[in-house]
């Protein structure tokens, strides 16, 4: 009796050894311990199949095939089965194998150890190959399933952005599947994009889970969107820590309690963005300033009211124009203090206040009438979101 014929008794006991092989693996590996995840028909099949292969391999030349072996590295990522423990349970099964090889030897003594030697060799080469493949493929797959639930996730996200999903159930699946839970408080957040796709906030995500903060992103072209989950009184502050730590252009939107609600938040999120001053980073709530809000959402208006308020401003040459405005909008952020206007704008506060009159006197607007005020903070919002014209800045007193 030689070796093949060892091998051959064997091979008439595969559905007995695939058996045991399972049983083993199911004992050793916890991963394979829950039936729910990996049947036992389906680990007693995968193991008889790639005994089955390395006792074939044994009785013939050639190179081996190691298919059966791709196969399990992509059903077992499939079931999110880990890759280490299907090397675990690869590496039981030719250990397996091989102390059923050597009992046999053993009740043949006649078989010659110089072939019992060489085909020690063998079988780690073998195992070698398999785990190889089967690595190769769980990767492959792994891969593929991420690029999958990525694309699922994305879609999700976006039928919840433009409304497309409207049905409670649905909706309740969606949140599940996102990880966010199914009531509010939430909050849409819009932050602008220096490029297409670039993100304003990378690593957003894992910062605010890291927080407890659940949610989830959509990166468009120009912005990049996300719907969080607020649980806690608290979860608010934390949030915008987090964005403004980002140093990008951000924009809030108020908190509101149903899924329902995401394309009206949206909205609010991109006005606060739009209404955020300057060109420098910075987060924006639409609570923070309503009437910003407001101005920003009706752009043609907006415009409207600039020119009935202001024109005669700025229809000035540049110089005053820019003086006359600059001095305005720093009287407004110093809460109608001429004195501390003058301090931010290194003039006298005489001269504040003779560049406010100049303001009333061309628009016929009184900064002490409570309407004519909230015309010209209106004006000046609108001022700022359009663009309005000005001259090279200057500090001298007029």
């Amino acid at each position: 009796m030689d070796f093949s014929n060892v091998i051959a008794v064997l091979q008439g006991r595969l559905p007995e050894l695939g058996e045991q092989i399972a049983e083993r693996i199911r004992s050793d590996v916890p991963a394979y311990a829950d039936e729910s995840l990996i049947p036992f028909e389906s680990l007693r099949g995968s193991s008889t199949d790639n005994a089955e292969l390395v006792l074939r391999q044994w009785r013939r030349a050639g190179t081996p095939d190691p298919g059966p072996a791709r196969e399990t590295g992509r059903i077992r990522a499939v079931q999110g089965v880990p890759l280490a423990d299907i090397l675990h349970a690869y590496r039981i099964g030719f250990e397996f194998l091989w102390s059923e090889i050597l009992s046999e030897v053993r009740a043949h003594p006649e078989v010659p150890d110089a072939q019992l030697v060489d085909r020690s060799a063998e079988i780690w080469q073998l195992f070698g190959l398999f785990a190889e493949a089967v690595a190769a493929s769980h990767r492959e797959t792994t891969a593929e399933l991420a690029v999958q639930r990525g694309a699922r996730r994305s879609a999700l996200v976006e039928a919840l952005f433009t409304g497309v999903i409207a049905d409670r159930t649905t909706l309740w699946d969606a949140a599940r599947e996102l990880g966010l839970p199914e009531r509010g408080p939430y909050a849409v957040v819009a932050a602008a994009a220096d490029s297409p796709g670039e993100e304003p906030l990378p690593g957003v995500e894992i910062s605010l889970r890291q927080a407890r903060l659940p949610s989830a992103w959509r990166l468009l072209p120009d912005q990049q969107i996300g719907l969080i989950a607020l649980a806690t009184p608290e979860a608010e502050v934390s949030c915008l820590r987090i964005l403004r730590r980002a140093g990008a252009r951000v924009g809030v939107s108020p908190g509101f309690p149903s899924l329902r609600d995401t394309p009206q938040a949206l909205r609010f999120a991109r006005l606060a963005l739009a209404g955020l001053p300057g060109d420098g980073p910075g987060v924006a709530r639409f609570d923070d300033n309503p009437l910003a809000m407001l101005v920003a959402a009706a752009p043609a208006e907006a415009a409207h009211l600039l020119s009935v308020v202001l024109k005669p401003v700025l229809e000035l040459p540049g110089l005053e124009r820019t003086r006359l405005l600059d001095t305005l909008e720093h009287w407004f952020a110093a809460g109608g203090s001429a004195a501390t206007a003058a301090e931010r704008l290194y003039v006298h506060p005489n001269t504040v206040r003779y560049r406010l009159r100049r303001i009333e006197d061309l628009t016929g607007r009184s900064l002490s009438d409570p309407h004519s005020v909230a015309d010209f903070g209106a004006a000046l919002f609108a001022a700022r979101s359009h663009g309005a014209p000005r001259g090279a800045d200057t500090t001298a007193a007029d």
